[in-house]
């Protein structure tokens, strides 16, 4: 049916709680689902012998410790019982409403990339699984919540073996190498598929203790360069909403996206800012402020001093 394949964080306070929440859900989508957990990390042998699902202690890191997605993809490619896999950062929750989008985009194309935006949900304690209604009280609170992401936060990517045999070396948890999954398979004329009007997938709030500078530098660190160095830069780089297909909201049609172009002139616009910006606006800048330093120190229109001018008043 289907392999799901992550690596997460220890499994230990609330990301212990949020973590197994989301594996589980993944062993209910289906009686055969498979599902691997790549690492070593505390507690990680435990959840999965407790959840009954196949722990691969190895994965191959970068100097800082994090885990490279090119590992974690060929292994699993090479190791899955299932020709159609999913990785999935290991605090979504998934619903039916994710396998049934999987069933219909796996039988309307061969090869294929299903991705799409995530439902940011406050969720504090381990779910119930065994009441009848746990999907729809999920479903319901995420959808009361209302905090769909934008399309430039992808959490999971559904395909078929052989899609991702030639990743670069990019690390998992830091910006990038999500987007260039998307350009790969578009890159290679694999439909790509915007499952977020199917499925509600349900992303569990957690902080960002884990990095010292919190989220901001999660999203601005020194690996999130790295990972956009690798990638060969902006001109790899997609979104979800560059998807060449969108799933209907019944989860059974599928339409051509044609905003999809709209996105790529967003994409171009913004490119041809930041070059003006920094390859010709500052460098003018730069050379007026050197021509007009003898005139400007003449008149006592020096920074510091403005400044403490200012903080005066």
């Amino acid at each position: 049916m289907l392999t799901l394949f992550t690596t997460g964080k220890p499994f230990v306070g609330h990301n212990g709680v949020i973590q197994r929440n989301a594996l589980k859900s993944w062993t209910l989508l289906h009686r055969d689902v498979e599902v691997i957990l790549f690492g070593n990390d505390e507690g990680a042998a435990d959840a999965a012998k407790e959840l009954g699902i196949r722990h691969e202690r190895h994965t191959e890191k970068n100097e800082t410790g994090l885990n490279r997605a090119n590992f974690l993809f060929g292994r699993a490619q090479a190791i899955a019982r299932h020709e159609i896999l999913c990785y999935s950062n290991c605090d979504i929750i998934l619903l039916q409403d994710f396998r049934s989008a999987v069933e219909h985009v796996a039988a309307a194309h061969r090869q294929f990339l299903m991705v799409g935006r995530r439902w940011d949900t406050d969720v504090t304690q381990s779910r119930d699984f065994t009441s009848p209604d746990w999907q729809t009280r999920l479903r319901n609170l995420a959808l009361q919540t209302n905090n769909q992401r934008t399309p430039d936060w992808i959490d999971y990517f559904v395909f078929r073996r052989g899609l991702f045999t030639d990743m670069p070396p990019l690390v998992v948890g830091r910006p990038f190498w999500d987007n260039w999954t998307v350009w790969k398979a578009l890159d290679f004329k694999t439909p790509v598929v915007d499952a977020s009007r199917a499925v509600v997938a349900i992303h569990q709030n957690h902080d960002y203790r884990h990095h010292p500078g919190g989220l901001q530098g999660v999203l601005t660190g020194a690996e999130g360069g790295e990972n956009h160095k690798a990638t060969g830069g902006w001109r790899h780089l997609r979104t979800i909403a560059d998807a060449s297909y969108v799933l209907h909201a019944d989860g059974l049609k599928l339409k051509p996206n044609f905003t999809r172009h709209w996105a790529a002139v967003k994409r171009y616009l913004r490119q041809a800012g930041r070059v003006a910006l920094y390859r010709l606006c500052q460098p003018v800048w730069f050379f007026l402020l050197g021509i007009t330093r003898p005139l400007r120190n003449l008149l006592g229109l020096r920074a510091t001093p403005i400044r403490r001018s200012a903080e005066k008043v």
